[in-house]
């Protein structure tokens, strides 16, 4: 289970991000002199916010399932019947 803490850490943070995107996007437009309401501004943050976060959970994915991988143990490998082992004596 997630514990509040971390939820609400996760919501403060993604409504951060997603409040300044939309701030710089509104400046960006007044500054170029294509100006878009404040509306347009955060519906475009929004999707970017979603867009960036559902990278990143697939990032995580990957790399988890990558590191899963790397953590099997390799089989054992088959020794020639010519070498000695410790069981043999001359």
């Amino acid at each position: 289970m997630i514990s509040r803490r971390r939820v609400w850490r996760l919501a403060v943070s993604l409504t951060v991000w997603w409040a300044l995107i939309a701030l710089v996007l509104w400046l960006v437009g007044k500054a170029l002199d294509q100006p878009a309401t404040l509306a347009q501004c955060i519906a475009s943050a929004a999707f970017l916010v979603a867009i960036g976060e559902t990278g990143d959970w697939l990032r995580r994915r990957w790399r988890a399932g990558r590191l899963t991988k790397r953590r099997k143990p390799t089989p054992a490998r088959h020794q020639p019947p010519e070498a000695e082992t410790p069981t043999m004596r001359p």
